[in-house]
């Protein structure tokens, strides 16, 4: 078996000195500055060959083990009708993310940051019986996301190369097992990439379905907070849930009471006012963590059985004062809507919101009484309440009125709410949610997620087949993907060091960095002869053949360029007729006879593997 020789000589290549001057993250920088891809506009990139080269090799370990558990490859366009999107809702959902456009005859379009519809109107048309399932279809494929701020080079990009599969079962119990059959190959070809990654357990979002989780890969730059508990288990900050806290007991709480604190409508103003003008009986200071905070956000929804286009709700949420809304973590209560704190308009719209003043004896079941939410009759807000909030727990909060605060209001007893959301940052050594102790966080870049889809999509786009029974039924249905460019990103970011790249062995653009030096034309004919060796044993080489080049040069370049294993043909072979070979981080450093120069190499290459 031979194997192909890139030549410095005549590779389409130029080496840069300086980082970018744009490039955010070292991936970004030594990407460019290697030679693997060249910026087009913001998000955009162009693969040059090192760089395809080192994409193709992660898209072949995917795929050996996607088609491992039974899932058969096939490929979507790009460019797709609106018509699917708009039976899932996604059209709107996706919002300013959607790249839309329309034809020449006016129909619109867009192009697809997934593909969970396509799929599922494939199996749709293809296959009617239970006897068809379960089937896992998967693509690796170009997605467009309009990114507000595209930054990271690849890892936050507007045109992305992604896998995605998809699994279509008869039963909730074959989802679920394509759904850990998927899991399981992930973590093999995360393994095989050399690529640390946490698996954690996430919020589903716009896509929808019952359970998830995302792998991260840990990093500093990483956009993504993961929270870790004691027992080794993993979450999304967006996914976390708060242990119930234990009812507290009031029965010695006096009553409520309206006090005035006028020109008081922050919180530092409220525990201000409070120490001066009403200090507590138990002698302690009134603190922040004794105001009840109540945030008005708006809840921007979707078209939906009620409404012919989208609309807009306030909703008023309560939180401890000494806790900072989370707006993103409130926001994944919310999905696939969106939420935005609300506007001067917004408040001026409801009179009982006093600002400054807010508090939740004007709001949800207070107000509500016997009506049903939504009804005709309801004329409250939704008052919802995070979870940190415990029953019996007596505040400090607005009174509706301005200048005026309720005190020893308790949750409860004198008001309750429509429901309990997860509202406020995370904080160190908040209780995780298994109990096994406190939190710690670490930041991560998500380079997967697997979904347990469940019926959204099938039921939406009408999937059916028939069962054992002849019964018509939707179909199950799991989505797994990877971020293929991102995965490739995120080995550069974890695997370098400040004169270059060191990629792992099995995704390398080659094997083998023969770099000849000198004058001497016997360095470059015993350099030649090395390669032809090195080919014949199947290894993929880069040749330095570059005759006008100093040896200084060449050593950057072969170490910007990051290959495993550098060999050197050059004074020492001329006087001696030796080879230098070395590791690309420079360990392991010999001097070998070029005779064994070939075969050192081979086996050097092989234990990397």
């Amino acid at each position: 078996m031979t194997s192909k020789t890139l030549r410095m000589s005549t590779m389409f290549l130029r080496t840069l000195r300086e980082d970018p001057a744009d490039a955010d993250v070292d991936s970004a920088k030594l990407l460019q500055r290697a030679g693997y891809i060249r910026k087009t506009a913001p998000g955009i990139w162009t693969w040059l060959p090192l760089g395809l080269s080192v994409l193709n090799k992660i898209e072949a370990i995917v795929r050996e083990e996607i088609d491992g558990i039974g899932a058969q490859e096939v490929h979507f366009p790009a460019l797709l009708p609106r018509e699917p999107y708009e039976a899932t809702h996604r059209w709107e959902e996706y919002g300013e993310n959607l790249f839309r456009l329309k034809d020449r005859h006016e129909a619109d379009y867009l192009l697809a940051p997934t593909h969970e519809e396509m799929f599922t109107l494939l199996v749709k048309d293809m296959y009617s019986s239970y006897k068809d399932l379960p089937v896992t279809l998967y693509q690796i494929q170009t997605k467009y996301r309009d990114e507000f701020r595209p930054r990271a080079g690849l890892i936050r990009g507007r045109e992305f190369i992604m896998k995605d599969a998809y699994s279509f079962t008869i039963d909730e119990e074959g989802m679920r097992k394509a759904y850990m059959d998927e899991r399981g190959a992930y973590c093999r070809i995360f393994d095989r990439l050399d690529l640390k990654y946490v698996p954690v357990f996430a919020m589903s979002g716009p896509m929808g379905g019952s359970a998830s989780e995302e792998f991260l890969a840990p990093m500093a730059i990483g956009e993504d907070t993961f929270a870790l508990a004691p027992s080794g288990k993993a979450w999304n900050v967006e996914a976390l849930t708060t242990p119930e806290v234990p009812e507290v007991d009031c029965s010695a709480t006096p009553a409520a009471t309206k006090r005035p604190t006028p020109d008081a409508g922050t919180i530092d103003q409220m525990v201000d006012y409070a120490n001066a003008n009403y200090p507590r009986e138990d002698g302690r200071a009134w603190e922040a963590s004794d105001i009840l905070k109540n945030v008005v956000i708006a809840v921007k929804h979707a078209e939906d059985d009620k409404h012919d286009q989208p609309w807009r709700e306030l909703v008023v949420v309560g939180v401890p004062g000494d806790r900072t809304v989370d707006m993103k973590r409130l926001e994944a209560q919310f999905a696939p809507s969106e939420i935005e704190e609300a506007t001067e308009d917004d408040l001026k719209a409801h009179p009982e919101l006093v600002k400054g003043y807010i508090g939740p004896m004007a709001l949800g079941p207070q107000v509500r009484g016997d009506a049903e939410i939504g009804s005709d009759e309801d004329t409250a807000l939704r008052y919802l309440i995070d979870a940190h909030v415990a029953k019996g727990s007596a505040w400090f909060t607005g009174a509706d009125e301005a200048g005026v605060d309720y005190y020893d209001l308790v949750y409860g007893r004198d008001f309750t709410a429509d429901g309990t959301v997860e509202a406020v940052e995370v904080r160190h050594g908040d209780m995780s949610p298994d109990g096994s102790g406190p939190l710690s966080f670490e930041r991560g870049v998500e380079i997967g997620q697997v979904f347990q889809l469940g019926l959204k999509y099938s039921k939406a786009l009408d999937l059916k087949v028939l069962d054992q029974n002849g019964k018509t039924v939707p179909v199950w249905m799991g989505c797994y993907g990877i971020g293929v460019s991102r995965v490739l990103a995120c080995i550069a970011e974890t695997h370098h060091d400040e004169a270059g790249l060191a990629w792992p062995a099995v995704i390398a653009p080659a094997a083998v960095h023969v770099v000849a030096t000198g004058k001497d034309e016997a360095a470059f004919e015993g350099a030649e002869k090395l390669v032809a060796e090195l080919e014949a044993k199947g290894l993929e080489v880069i040749y330095d053949d570059r005759k006008k080049v100093s040896p200084g040069v060449k050593f950057k370049d072969a170490e910007l360029i990051g290959v495993p294993l550098i060999a050197v043909v050059g004074r020492d072979f001329v006087n001696d007729g030796t080879i230098e070979i070395r590791d690309r981080n420079g360990d392991n450093k010999v001097v070998v006879p070029a005779a064994e120069a070939a075969a050192t190499l081979a086996d050097r290459f092989a234990a990397l593997r």
